[in-house]
């Protein structure tokens, strides 16, 4: 089963919900201002996609209105604590796949040649 981390008011994560229903694909919704994720699992997936920033949507207007100073963050506690605060930071959806591979982000056509085989 495929599950999906984001905002339940999320316009993009309802759409990448709605499409793996339409698809006949599994997928668990959790959201994450109910239920935080925690921090190790933020640390890895940040890991694995190559680093904080592709994590963090740093073009969001939360992004934007944080205080200079706070958006030079330089070790994993001071990004921990940024999402801690600010859950929408976190890029939108992040996909987990059964396989344990993870993502951020929806496209209906990218979904479409990676997961309908």
């Amino acid at each position: 089963m495929f599950t999906m981390y984001g905002l339940k008011n999320c316009s993009t994560c309802q759409k990448a919900v709605a499409w793996f229903e339409q698809n006949g694909l599994p997928v668990n919704f959790v959201d994450y201002r109910e239920h935080p994720l925690e921090p190790a699992r933020l640390q890895q997936w940040a890991q694995e996609l190559g680093g904080w920033p592709k994590l963090v949507n740093r073009a969001s207007m939360t992004w934007r209105n944080l205080p200079a100073e706070r958006k030079e963050p330089t070790e994993d506690a001071q990004w921990l604590a940024l999402i801690a605060e600010f859950a929408a930071l976190v890029r939108r959806p992040l996909l987990i796949t059964p396989e344990g591979e993870v993502s951020v982000g929806f496209n209906e056509g990218k979904f479409a040649t990676r997961f309908l085989k």
